[in-house]
């Protein structure tokens, strides 16, 4: 079984000829609403990522807070159905959902605004009452989207358990040290690496960058490049894997759909190359896609 700690939104998308100046009113395009979240986006990639579920084999459990609102059904309703347990998955009274504000410009890049809302009540207390669900699990998934004590709290009580770690350092924050020697794979994008790396790590120097990671304790670093591909620093040595050549439509969710597949891959029995490629077969035919969940492929599809 994968767990899934952290978000969930509902992603406001809004399709833009262009990123507007400061101050300036800018005229769009289609508006949709669009389940998303790094944490439900990833449980959503590695659920159908899997091939498993309709079988009956890999499961993926979410644990996480939504708001009572309609919103909160609505993004239960959306995991329920690509057959993500949810019974760890809280709704809070009298709390908004966790939306996220995303301008989608016509080269397929994005910009997003979030508003935490129920995501930031996901306490060390919910970890603690989803303890039975981690004993269950395999691989425990892990983001930046919901509060640092509960992420914090939930790595060492998945490391004490003996389960593989997965942490995507997203939105870039600083993770303490002592912490990111708990965690098996950390997958940051170049911002987040150079972030993590701190002053005095060249921020164009993706080797360096994923070398001072890797001393910071955590064994295997895979650096997602968008366009330019992955850099993985691996305790087996460092490889590069180019992308992909695929015409972008919309980024949004691209990281989190890697993450699936990399993870689902690993799950089930592919050796750590094998889980990246498939990781990456997955991002890119994600961005032909717009939105995010809408966008994230299911197995069947990369064959």
């Amino acid at each position: 079984m994968i767990v899934v700690i952290g978000s969930i939104n509902m992603d406001l998308v809004l399709r833009v000829p262009r990123m507007p100046l400061p101050g300036e009113t800018l005229t769009g395009g289609a508006f949709r609403t669009i389940p998303g979240g790094k944490g439900a986006n990833q449980a959503v990639a590695c659920a159908r990522m899997s091939g498993k579920v309709a079988a009956g084999g890999q499961q993926v459990a979410m644990v996480a807070c939504v708001g009572d609102d309609e919103f909160g059904a609505t993004l239960r309703a959306a995991l329920v159905a690509d057959g993500i347990i949810d019974r760890h998955l809280t709704t809070m009274p009298g709390v908004a959902s966790g939306i996220a504000s995303i301008l989608v410009d016509d080269n397929g890049q994005n910009s997003i605004v979030l508003a935490g809302g129920a995501n930031d009540c996901l306490s060390p207390a919910h970890i603690d009452a989803a303890k039975e669900l981690i004993e269950q699990s395999d691989i425990v998934v892990l983001q930046l989207e919901v509060p640092m004590e509960t992420v914090v709290h939930a790595i060492r009580l998945a490391r004490s358990l003996g389960k593989t770690v997965v942490l995507n350092p997203a939105p870039a924050a600083r993770v303490p040290a002592d912490v990111l020697a708990l965690v098996d794979y950390l997958i940051p994008n170049e911002i987040e690496a150079a972030m993590l790396a701190g002053a005095g790590v060249d921020a164009n120097d993706v080797k360096a960058l994923a070398a001072a990671l890797q001393k910071q304790g955590s064994d295997n670093i895979i650096i997602t490049l968008g366009a330019k591909g992955v850099h993985a620093a691996l305790y087996g040595g460092d490889f590069d894997f180019p992308a992909q050549a695929v015409q972008a439509v919309d980024t949004t969710a691209a990281g989190d759909t890697f993450i699936g597949g990399f993870v689902a891959g690993l799950a089930s029995g592919l050796d750590e190359a094998e889980a990246i490629a498939q990781g990456q077969r997955a991002a890119a035919w994600s961005v032909t896609k717009p939105g995010a969940q809408t966008s994230i492929p299911h197995l069947h599809e990369l064959f």
